[in-house]
């Protein structure tokens, strides 16, 4: 099982909101590239990076923060937050990203993530933001009447490399992530899931680990790798 520390990117800094609410957005000392150099010490493979005010204006802004983190450290860096269009895409590409996440633009034009798909082979994830059944879009800050299923049912064909399924309602609150709802989601379509919001504890990783689903990838650790309730030297053990 793939472990991504999460790295959020706002006004430069590393952040952590709680249930996707900017107005309760924690800042933390270590700049992303500190943060992501002590991941690549500590032994990480993996990060999940978001541009969160790429995703909140709808474009990259971030690029030259993250363009650093890949050419300086060894690291499969999976990153989302703004991306628009095509040449997004190719930008992040271009310059070493393992995986680009497309959010809202894959929801308000499936043409595009069809695409992308297909141009891009085994590059793209959809991050699907939920909350109470329903896609949420532009850093939370939108919500649509869109129902989860009925978005994954149609992109399920597309060739998606895995998708992202964070609970809103759980995200930075360190009250354990919404696996029940993720399992049941992943079970339908044969698309890879990453568990994302609410890991609170090492015990939180050990049963999604046991739960020996084939297509549950990953997991996405934040809020509780900064606030010192999970050290890294315990969590790498589980990769």
């Amino acid at each position: 099982m793939i472990i991504f520390p999460a790295i959020d990117i706002k006004n430069g800094k590393c952040v952590r909101l709680i249930k996707g609410n900017f107005e309760q957005m924690t800042s933390y000392n270590n700049s992303p590239i500190e943060q992501a150099e002590q991941f690549f010490q500590n032994g990480f493979n993996n990060i999940h990076i978001v541009d969160l005010d790429g995703a909140l204006q709808g474009k990259i802004i971030n690029y030259d923060i993250v363009k650093k983190i890949i050419q300086k450290f060894k690291l499969k860096v999976q990153i989302g937050g703004g991306i628009r269009t095509i040449n997004d895409i190719k930008k992040w590409i271009k310059i070493g990203a393992d995986k680009i996440v497309m959010g809202t633009a894959a929801v308000e034009n499936v043409d595009l993530l069809q695409k992308a798909c297909s141009e891009f082979e085994n590059k793209i994830a959809v991050a699907l933001d939920v909350k109470d059944g329903f896609l949420h879009l532009s850093g939370w800050n939108k919500k649509t009447n869109i129902c989860t299923l009925d978005f994954v049912n149609k992109i399920k064909n597309f060739g998606v490399s895995r998708i992202i399924y964070t609970d809103i309602n759980k995200d930075g609150t360190k009250q354990g992530p919404n696996i029940k709802d993720t399992i049941e989601l992943s079970q339908k379509i044969k698309i890879p899931f990453v568990i994302s919001g609410g890991v609170s504890s090492l015990n939180d990783i050990k049963k999604i680990k046991a739960l020996n689903n084939s297509n549950i990838e990953g997991v996405i650790v934040g809020k509780s790798i900064y606030d010192g309730d999970i050290s890294m030297k315990d969590l790498v053990k589980l990769i």
